[in-house]
């Protein structure tokens, strides 16, 4: 197993981890290294990382070094500890099944697998906390859904039926898996929402990027009537929010964690 890692400077990083997650939507560790740099990793076989000179395009100016290492026999447990529980409004935990059990109303234990993370990422909480002010009624998708854990949590809730659709097949296991440990039922299947029409459903969360976000707004031929979106930057939010209003979807609600932010739309 070879870890691969990019330093950059910290006032550009959540611009370049943003860059990285297209290359590695698996998913990527984030080490704090000095107050003026941060080390994104990625780990994977010889032949599955990203190449070093797409990282350096991804860093760009923020640019400060690349390095490779093989993992000592160890790497799974010390991968593990950048997985931790995620608790919100004392309502809801979400943990990997190495932590001990929660005393929250509702406790979801998520394995990312090779999948994309057990919910702690701002942008995974802040859909989090606004799927729990939502009134659970009718059909949900989860679209980008990584290892299942707005999908999960949205059939705990009582929203029914709930399809969750990636692009990569790697999610789709991952959330398969997870919510058969979860003892709910929803269905997943892959889908590139770049490429292909995403079904009709009452309300769509979506954890994506901006720029897909966007192209999806003017490439979507029907739009559900309610969106949650993340997986944006703060200052990308105005901009996202003006390509759903085009289509007749007004931001209705805004929240803010750190550099990322979430959008609640309706028409």
């Amino acid at each position: 197993m070879i870890r691969l890692a990019v330093r950059v400077h910290r006032r550009q990083a959540e611009l370049v981890l943003a860059e990285l997650l297209e290359l590695a939507p698996s998913g990527v560790e984030e080490v704090e290294v000095s107050p003026e740099v941060v080390e994104y990793a990625v780990y994977g076989a010889p032949g599955e990382l990203p190449a070093v000179p797409a990282l350096r395009a991804a860093a760009g100016g923020a640019y400060v070094d690349v390095r490779s290492e093989e993992i000592a026999d160890d790497w799974a447990d010390r991968w593990r500890t950048f997985h931790r529980p995620l608790t919100i409004a004392d309502r809801l935990t979400v943990r990997p099944p190495w932590e001990p059990p929660a005393r929250t109303e509702i406790e979801i234990v998520i394995d990312p697998g090779r999948a994309f993370g057990t919910g702690a990422h701002a942008t995974t909480a802040l859909c989090l906390e606004m799927l729990l002010d939502e009134k659970a009624r009718g059909s949900l998708i989860d679209l980008g859904c990584g290892s299942g854990v707005l999908a999960i949590v949205a059939a705990r809730l009582g929203f029914e039926p709930v399809l969750a659709l990636d692009r990569d097949p790697v999610a789709i296991e991952a959330t398969v898996e997870n919510a058969a440990r979860n003892g709910v039922e929803l269905s997943a299947r892959r889908l590139d929402m770049l490429r292909e029409q995403v079904p009709d459903a009452q309300l769509v969360v979506a954890n994506v990027l901006a720029g897909p976000l966007m192209r999806w707004a003017a490439g979507q031929r029907t739009l559900p009537s309610r969106l949650i979106l993340s997986g944006l930057l703060i200052g990308e939010a105005d901009e996202v929010a003006a390509a759903f209003a085009r289509r007749g979807l007004i931001e209705r609600e805004r929240r803010s964690r750190g550099d990322w932010a979430a959008l609640g739309l309706a028409a």
